[in-house]
């Protein structure tokens, strides 16, 4: 039976040839994951050597490369996240809450990455807990775990956030436990307009500290008023959030997340 098929074969057949032929589009990151997968494995990174002593059977096993762009490593890290967080579960309901950033902004993200991530994560969470905390919704401090996805399901450029969230948090003297209401968490229309507000507040303040840069189609938005006026578009656009008990469970979205959280869309 002939060997799996794997993508260090293809690459280390073909990515010189490759490399060759699009010379002027591949980046430094693009050559150095090309590079990692067709060693991953390989004397080249070197390795140990395994023996038995009762049959004197000798394998010699090579390192990994380890880079998370690569199908055949970060498995196990992958496997020990998952496990780590079904440790932290609580016997309680869960909610599955996205929060996707619109098309104008994601091209934005797509040449700004660290810094838009960034702002991502802090007002997912801000927006989250203020509104939890709210009395005239939860009245609660909560928890939360949250998952960056920057492709949808076809690949293509789409940043999102996935969140696991209990359905209730700690009372404000941090003495009893708040439950929501079966089956509702809190109001993604709400939760849309906070985070499109904190999430545009804090884009203008990396952009005001000089954070922020632009290139290609989005040359124009060096310009302040072309700035300002793309921010004002996108303000009058509906951010989408969604907000629903998980299906399978917590444990299944878990699962899910973690197929992504070690690993990319290459695997």
């Amino acid at each position: 039976m002939s060997a799996r098929l794997e993508v260090a074969n293809i690459f280390r057949r073909h990515a010189e040839a490759y490399r060759q032929a699009h010379d002027g589009r591949l980046g430094r990151v693009e050559r150095r994951v090309m590079s990692a997968i067709e060693l991953c494995r390989t004397a080249e990174l070197g390795g140990h050597v395994e023996g038995c002593r009762s049959c004197g059977v000798i394998r010699v096993a090579y390192n990994s490369c380890r880079n998370r762009h690569c199908p055949k490593c970060q498995g196990q890290a992958s496997r020990d996240w998952l496990a780590a967080r079904e440790d932290d579960l609580l016997p309680v309901a869960y909610f599955h809450v996205v929060f996707t950033l619109p098309a104008q902004i994601a091209a934005i993200a797509f040449q700004n990455k660290a810094a838009v991530y960034t702002i991502l994560f802090k007002t997912v969470a801000e927006t989250l807990r203020t509104i939890a905390v709210d009395p005239k919704h939860l009245g609660a401090e909560i928890g939360l775990i949250a998952v960056l996805h920057s492709w949808g399901q076809n690949l293509h450029y789409h940043p999102h956030i996935h969140c696991i969230v209990p359905g209730g948090g700690l009372s404000p003297d941090g003495m009893r436990w708040i439950s929501c209401r079966p089956g509702f968490f809190l109001p993604v229309r709400v939760l849309s307009r906070l985070f499109r507000r904190l999430f545009l507040e804090e884009l203008r303040t990396a952009y005001e500290a000089g954070k922020l840069s632009f290139f290609g189609n989005l040359a124009e938005l060096a310009a302040p008023a072309t700035f300002n006026r793309k921010l004002a578009e996108v303000r009058r656009v509906d951010w989408v959030v969604y907000a629903k008990p998980p299906f399978g469970g917590p444990r299944q979205v878990l699962a899910y997340l973690g197929r992504y959280t070690h690993r990319v869309a290459i695997a």
